[in-house]
């Protein structure tokens, strides 16, 4: 167990971290969630000794070990392998087979596995940083923002190898679903101090809210009776035959403490800029191949039609050809054989990661905001700049101090500055932190026009996509249905083959055991499971329960706007509106958490019948 005790941490003037306090305790998985810039990396360095603080302590128990995703690309041996193995304990190191399954798990093959690493792209260097730090097996794994440079396949077999984590594990992600499927627990800094919770990030977020709501009310009510006590005080000061009530209240107010208004968080807060598209077929794409150069083609024949409203997710691994599909798209390539043909009103928005270079990097951000646009006036630009996080002084930083995360969101600025119809959105959570990855989810939903999104964030594919373009199997095909649709019917290629080889991995371990030891087996199997479902059982129940309140929440609210649309009272339409569009929203994120939870509640069920099987025969 790890105890951190009043932890402060300032950086000239900024106080970044204040009395900090929270325990990780033995086989616990917590999500380290909060705003970007509210110190999660630093406690992190904290943690490992790599940051001194200003008060309080770290206690670790001796001869425990920290293993954390080291973000430096320096390796020493000659193949991915050999790299991988040699964050094997030292008292392991003959089990390359460790290594060689999660390189595996993160999309390296077999033959990667013999190549150099100075042979592969520098996300892929990261996933070797990754699978050394796995294999260590420390008492205590720090990953933060593992996910970044996987695709979904990968994504998907990390969350299940740190669901079986034996040890402890800190974790920090922008990917809500992620954080979700793999977190025990969940602690926020919110405030500059730590909030810890058993159970998902909707859990404590929703806590939180309560109790500042809760605090907001008892703020104001404390002020208006302060308000009162204090015109008591000057009306009857001067009179002798008040004076002992006058003193109480003097007496009342010097004793409770004025609370103070709570400080306002920053957050994304913006729509995208709709342009009018006046027919169906925005884009007509005809026997589309691309290869680069003379290498083979990385997809070939393929055919799909983007509509005006359709919101496409490109999913597959990486390398195969998701980025140039939009970068086709977007008419920054030329195919090497097919048709793209557009609509002569589509108005069209690119955004990603390597569009970063294009920024100015001695313009402000203001300026670089405007130069998206350049018939907009400053104020409006002033304005975006606000919704992106940059408010007043920052609106004049210039782009070339910024962080990645910050120029990802003057990216976005400069797409939500001009007006388009469709937008093409090349993984745009990145450098997101969640509450912005939510914001992003309404903005796109709320998007009159048309989306090509490339994303691995299973939230989005759950909640917003229509329709899927997938590079998987060596093809690309269009899918026409839901995510859920395709992972019951269609499947990922990696999850049958690891799915594959564990069972034959337990088939070859298996030992006969004699009537005595089967019988002692199977009780114990019966009470992990009696202790594995019941709480997995109680968070669907639990979920079932919040969603059947948010829809009564939504009638009432849409009563309310029947009845002011009846009145013609235009200011409460427009604020029941945006209530009914929050909760409609919240109802889709906890359907999908429902999903999840119920997933889970299956697999582990699956998992224990399977097991019970396997003893009988």
């Amino acid at each position: 167990m790890i105890k951190l005790s009043g932890i402060t941490k300032s950086f000239g003037d900024q106080l970044l971290l204040k009395d900090l306090t929270f325990n990780i305790n033995r086989r616990e998985r917590v999500g380290l969630v909060g705003r970007n810039g509210h110190g999660k990396t630093t406690l992190f360095k904290i943690i490992l000794g790599q940051l001194e603080t200003d008060g309080g302590a770290v206690m670790i128990p001796r001869r425990y070990l920290i293993g954390h995703l080291d973000q430096r690309l320096q390796f020493s041996e000659d193949t991915i392998l050999a790299e991988a193995a040699l964050g094997l304990p030292e008292n392991h190191l003959d089990e390359t087979w460790k290594a060689e399954k999660i390189l595996f798990g993160l999309g390296f093959s077999r033959a990667d596995m013999e190549l150099p690493p100075a042979h592969f792209s520098g996300g892929y260097q990261v996933r070797l940083n990754l699978a050394k730090v796995l294999v260590s097996e420390p008492d205590l794994l720090l990953l933060d923002e593992p996910t970044n440079y996987l695709d979904v396949v990968s994504i998907r077999w990390l969350s299940r190898f740190l669901r079986e984590w034996p040890s402890e594990l800190m974790l920090i992600t922008h990917d809500r679903s992620f954080m979700d499927r793999v977190a025990t627990h969940i602690v926020a800094i919110h405030r500059k101090r730590a909030r810890k919770s058993e159970g998902d990030t909707g859990k404590l977020y929703s806590q939180i809210l309560q109790e500042e709501e809760i605090y907001e009310k008892t703020r104001l009510n404390d002020d208006k009776k302060r308000k009162d006590i204090q015109r008591f005080i000057t009306r009857f000061r001067a009179k002798n035959t008040l004076a002992t009530r006058v003193q109480s209240r003097m007496k009342y107010l010097e004793k409770h403490e004025q609370l103070d208004k709570l400080d306002r968080i920053q957050t994304l807060d913006f729509s995208f800029n709709n342009a009018p598209f006046p027919a169906k077929i925005m884009i007509s794409v005809e026997n589309l191949s691309f290869g680069y150069g003379s290498d083979p083609d990385l997809f070939a024949g393929l055919e799909f039609e983007v509509h005006s409203h359709d919101r496409i997710c490109v999913i597959g691994q990486n390398g195969k050809g998701k980025t140039t599909l939009l970068r086709l798209l977007a008419g920054e390539l030329e195919p090497r054989n097919g048709t793209i043909r557009n609509h002569p009103k589509l108005e069209l928005g690119h955004f990603a990661q390597t569009n970063v270079d294009t920024l100015h990097p001695n313009n402000n951000v203001v300026e670089e905001i405007l130069s998206a646009d350049g018939s907009r006036v400053a104020q409006t630009a002033r304005n975006i700049a606000g919704a992106m996080m940059f408010e007043g002084d920052n609106a004049l930083k210039q782009v070339s101090i910024l962080s990645g995360g910050e120029k990802s969101r003057v990216m976005l600025g400069k797409l939500i500055v001009s007006a388009t119809n469709l937008l093409l959105l090349d993984e745009p959570t990145n450098h997101l932190d969640m509450d912005s990855c939510d914001s992003l989810l309404a903005a796109v939903d709320a998007f009159k026009g048309a989306v090509v999104i490339v994303t691995h964030n299973e939230m989005f594919l759950h909640t917003l996509a229509t329709r899927f373009i997938v590079f998987d199997r060596g093809r690309v095909y269009l899918f026409d249905r839901s995510y859920r649709d395709f992972l019951d019917e269609v499947g990922w290629e990696l999850d049958e083959t690891l799915k594959s080889a564990r069972t034959e991995s337990k088939q070859a371990t298996r030992k006969p055991l004699d009537k005595k030891a089967k019988r002692q087996a199977r009780a114990r199997i019966q009470q992990e499971r009696t202790r594995a479902l019941g709480p997995a059982r109680k968070r669907v129940e639990g979920i079932e329960a919040r969603i059947m309140e948010l829809e009564a929440e939504v009638e009432t609210i849409d009563q309310a706007l029947a009845d002011a649309s009846t009145t013609g009272d235009a200011s409460a339409i427009a604020k029941l509106s945006r209530q009914s569009g929050d909760l409609r929203r919240h109802i889709n994120r906890k359907f999908y958490e429902l999903e999840l939870a119920t997933e889970e509640l299956d697999r582990v069920s699956v998992e224990f019948e399977q097991n019970l099987k396997d003893l009988s025969g």
